[in-house]
């Protein structure tokens, strides 16, 4: 489990992060959800340890974050799966060099053994017969899952993915939405997305998590959001005349 307990976090005269507390839930999708400069990029990194907390503590089970000696953040970082939000493909690597880049980088496999492993990712994420193509050779979706392969080939304890689904048309969005939360139960992870999707929300939001000016002001999961009758939860949520058909229907 991860666990953030009392995190601030300024910049200069910024103060975009101001004491959250949250319990990220293992084997479920974690979605942080929020306006723009709501703070969530920053929660994000901070999570990840890209920017040290100014107050407060980031715990990985029983370790805390702060506390880690260089040796055990990089073995950390090597449990660590990501999937950015523009895919962070290497143009000049084929779909397959792509997802082995962490095998090779970080792990002591054998030459066999990432084989294997390459061939069982790409085919988990539905990506059999690309393993010779090129980054530009795929479509926006197909980029996607590459890097959700890639993410997932260290078979990671924590999955983090940075809007997975920006640039992406509803359709495929949906693929990219289901496959996250396939993966996340079916190996156990604790999977935490950022995202400004409700579509996603609605989806695959186990335990949501909304921010607005560096506060927590809400969490619960994807079935209670429709119902919550906090202020600024409803004018996100049902700022859409869809959203607001949804909410009158389930309130009769």
């Amino acid at each position: 489990m991860i666990q953030v307990k009392g995190i601030h976090k300024q910049f200069g005269d910024n103060q975009v992060l101001k004491g959250i507390d949250v319990d990220f839930i293992p084997g479920k999708t974690n979605l942080i959800i929020g306006r723009s400069g709501s703070g969530k990029t920053v929660f994000l990194k901070t999570i990840l340890g890209l920017y040290d907390p100014d107050q407060g503590s980031i715990h990985y089970g029983d370790e805390i974050l702060g506390q880690m000696t260089k040796e055990r953040r990089k073995l950390l970082r090597q449990e660590l799966g990501m999937v950015f939000q523009g895919g962070a493909l290497f143009d000049s690597m084929s779909v397959a060099a792509n997802i082995r880049f962490p095998l090779d980088m970080f792990s002591n496999m054998t030459e066999h053994q990432k084989d294997e492993r390459v061939s069982f990712v790409m085919d988990r994420v539905r990506l059999q017969g690309s393993g010779d193509m090129f980054p530009a050779e795929i479509s926006g979706g197909m980029q996607k899952r590459v890097s959700i392969a890639r993410a997932i080939s260290m078979n990671p304890k924590y999955l983090f993915c940075d809007e997975p689904n920006s640039g992406l048309d509803p359709e495929t969005a949906i693929v990219i939405d289901q496959l996250i939360q396939e993966l996340t139960h079916e190996f156990n992870m604790t999977t935490i997305v950022n995202t400004h999707d409700m579509n996603s929300v609605l989806e695959i939001g186990d335990h949501v998590v909304f921010m607005k000016d560096g506060y927590k002001v809400w969490e619960g999961t994807n079935n209670e959001v429709l119902g919550s009758t906090n202020a600024d939860v409803e004018e996100y949520v049902f700022k859409s005349k869809l959203f607001k058909q949804v909410r009158a229907a389930l309130r009769k």
